[in-house]
């Protein structure tokens, strides 16, 4: 009876600690259970970006197309105001007219003024193609000389002459333009030697340019200086036929202009460029053909001429252009090797010191047209 109760007293321990077992294991189980979701949930610090450093801004090559324009301008200016000094001194009617002060008809005899002044005002009206980094651009001149001559011997003609011009300067594809005032001062002087002539001219102009850039975010300006030095000399043979001439010409010149450094100021990104040299020497080869008419006691004179043009030499230092720390080198411009020069002229002598004219010059070369017009008056005491 004893050992009964004995064993059912342990059996009932036994129950009771694998009861007890159990609760613990199933306690353990939603513990760990439970914790871990907790532990997975729990956030992780974010790593901190790297920041992407900024680019520094280049400068980019058509940001000073206007000035290599400007320097062109200076240059092909100068050229045209020798040329004009040069026809002055050599062309055929004013041969004639020395050799015959009288007009047609008259007696050779008869003494020549010894002074002479003229007036002219003119437009030229180019095209420059594109060049390399040059997009192209339009240029109008507008402007007027005045000036002074006289024989100051036998065959020995001297002048003075002030050119005052303003071109305008669009660059549209670079979204620039510019404005050019250049004043030159001129001298010529003619030798008459039987039918030959020989001529000299010299130029000396300097100049201001104003350019502007559209920059997308605002306009750029800047103003800097331009200057002009150029010399010609020509020689010509005067082939006179009764009332008609056949007059070839040679002509050697040389021009070296230049601009100077800038600042821009205000727009997006303003660069700072450094000056320009621009040198050129070319031969000229052609002939003038003309004849007059003598019309109710007055000279009507009809002229063309045409010369093949070689610039032998040209020489264009880079343009730096810089800004901030960064900077580029960019080309100057000029013009192809080989051209042609063309033009005519009209002449009314309402006396033998009264005379009124109208002259066209155009030039052909591979990247440039350049048109000019001009209407004169000149008179002589």
């Amino acid at each position: 009876m004893c050992g009964g109760r004995l064993r059912s007293s342990r059996a009932l321990a036994v129950e009771a600690g694998r009861r007890l077992a159990t609760a613990f294991a199933v306690v353990f189980v939603v513990v760990v259970a439970a914790g871990a979701p907790a532990q997975a949930q729990t956030p992780r610090p974010t790593p901190t970006p790297t920041p992407t450093p900024t680019p520094t801004p280049v400068p980019v090559p058509t940001t000073i197309n206007s000035d290599l324009s400007a320097g062109a301008a200076v240059t092909n200016l100068g050229s045209n105001f020798l040329e004009r000094l040069g026809d002055q001194a050599t062309g055929g009617f004013g041969r004639a007219s020395r050799s015959n002060p009288g007009g047609g008809g008259a007696s050779e005899a008869m003494e020549a003024p010894s002074f002479r002044t003229w007036g002219e005002a003119y437009g030229v009206s180019s095209r420059t193609g594109a060049q390399g980094v040059f997009v192209g651009d339009r240029r109008q001149t507008w402007g007027g000389v005045a000036g002074l001559g006289a024989r100051i011997a036998p065959g020995v003609n001297v002048g003075f002459s002030v050119d005052q011009s303003r071109t305008a300067i669009d660059v549209p594809l670079a979204l620039q333009s510019a404005t050019l005032d250049l004043t030159q001062f001129g001298f010529n002087a003619s030798v008459d030697k039987g039918p030959w002539t020989w001529a000299v001219a010299l130029v000396h102009g300097f100049g201001k340019v104003d350019s502007i850039r559209d920059t997308g975010s605002g306009t750029a300006s800047a103003g800097y200086n331009a200057k002009i030095d150029g010399a010609l000399t020509e020689v010509s043979y005067f082939w006179n036929m009764e009332q008609s001439r056949i007059v070839p010409k040679a002509a050697l010149e040389y021009v070296h202009a230049s601009t100077g450094s800038f600042q821009e100021i205000g727009g997006l990104d303003p660069v700072t460029a450094s000056g320009a040299t621009l040198e050129r020497s070319r031969i000229l080869l052609g002939a003038e053909i003309g004849h007059y008419w003598i019309v109710d006691q007055k000279v009507v004179d009809l002229s063309a001429y045409g010369k093949f043009v070689d610039n032998f030499e040209q020489n264009f230092n880079s343009v730096t252009i810089s800004l901030g720390p960064q900077s580029i080198s960019v080309q100057g411009i000029g013009e192809s090797r080989y051209g042609a020069d063309a033009g005519a002229s009209a002449s009314l002598s309402l006396s033998n010191t009264a005379r009124l004219y109208l002259n066209y010059d155009g030039k052909f070369r591979a990247a440039l047209q350049s048109h000019q017009g001009t209407m004169g008056v000149e008179l002589k005491w």
